[in-house]
């Protein structure tokens, strides 16, 4: 497995802009022999999932006030907080046509390498994150495309938890679903389970030995390395500048609709905006924390035109595949939503 720095000249890399977008430059064109790992820190920032509604999950005016980054990911999945106390990490391979979704396969060798640190309790609960003692310090997504697959997630390692409950928003009802009151009750940072011996480290101390247990050396130097040339660079930048560096691709135009619906689905939260104009649906939006495999943009064109009747939101869904965008979920749970 190949290790990146995110680093040019020299000088590692927070802005999360790039850092996002050094990880897609790595997915979509850099195919190595064996799969890629990329670990980075970034400054104070949201990464959005890939098919949330921003203004839902963000509280804007905290985040302009103290000039914390909103970046959409290409992952699905929910909101997170990233900050210096924040470790991300991310695998990157060959789509097998079995790992999508699998998140034990690839938060197993970080499970098993904190355990070397004394995190004992540290495991994977639900359908993405990892907890310790029941509570979070990491969520995990996935996204594929072209036959390759990236599974990241990130690590709190010493966090400002104060700052992650202002600056996100959560929705009333998966608070009411974990039967908590705050935000604050249910996360956890890594750094006070380490053992006495780990307890000096900041981030990137973290980082260091998270490395060389992943990779089962006692040196950085016998870590196989794949450097970013200059010509990387320029795809980075490029890429950057058309999507994480964009407004438009973070925020997006958010028009008013008519009926607007959200439910906790088997696969995660829905949330389904429509204009519907004599009787058929005029325009629809499709957010949530779900994990797909494809773009939801398509299952949207699919709906407009049609008429708003059950039948025919059932229809359309019959001709969907489901489990790709959405997951393993029943026609019924979509239909009942959307109508």
């Amino acid at each position: 497995m190949y290790y990146v720095k995110n680093q040019r000249d020299g000088k590692e890399i927070h802005d999360p802009k790039i850092n996002l977008a050094i990880e897609y430059y790595l997915l979509n064109e850099v195919k190595l022999d064996e799969p890629i790992l990329l670990f980075y820190i970034n400054n104070n920032s949201i990464i959005i999932g890939r098919n949330q509604n921003t203004y839902e999950e963000v509280n804007t005016s905290y985040v302009e006030e103290n000039e914390v980054d909103v970046v959409r990911r290409f992952s699905g999945g929910g909101a997170v907080y990233h900050d210096m106390g924040v470790l991300c990490f991310c695998f990157i391979t060959e789509d097998d046509g079995d790992s999508f979704r699998d998140f034990k396969k690839f938060t197993s060798p970080v499970i098993d390498a904190l355990h070397q640190m004394g995190v004992e309790g540290a495991e994977l609960k639900g359908r993405n994150d990892l907890v310790i003692d029941g509570k979070k310090f990491s969520g995990n997504a996935m996204y594929a495309k072209n036959g390759r697959m990236t599974a990241h997630g990130t690590l709190m390692f010493d966090s400002q938890i104060e700052a992650v409950v202002k600056a996100l928003k959560p929705k009333k009802h998966k608070l009411e679903s974990k039967g908590i009151k705050s935000i604050r009750s249910r996360v956890t940072n890594i750094k006070p389970f380490l053992d006495d011996s780990y307890q000096f480290m900041n981030a990137k101390d973290f980082r260091d030995q998270l490395l060389l247990n992943i990779y089962e050396t006692d040196s950085k130097e016998k870590i196989k390395e794949y450097v970013l040339t200059d010509k990387d660079w320029e795809k980075i930048e490029a890429f950057a500048k058309q999507y994480t560096s964009n407004w438009d691709w973070n925020y997006g135009k958010s028009p008013e609709f008519d009926m607007e619906r959200s439910e906790r689905l088997s696969v995660g939260t829905v949330e389904v905006k429509m204009n519907v104009r004599k009787g058929n649906i005029e325009d629809i939006r499709i957010y949530g924390d779900f994990f797909g495999l494809g773009e939801i943009e398509d299952v949207e064109n699919k709906f407009k035109g049609i008429p708003y009747t059950r039948n025919a939101i059932k229809e359309t869904f019959d001709n969907i595949d489901k489990n790709k965008y959405f997951g393993n979920i029943d026609t019924e749970e979509l239909v009942d939503l959307f109508y």
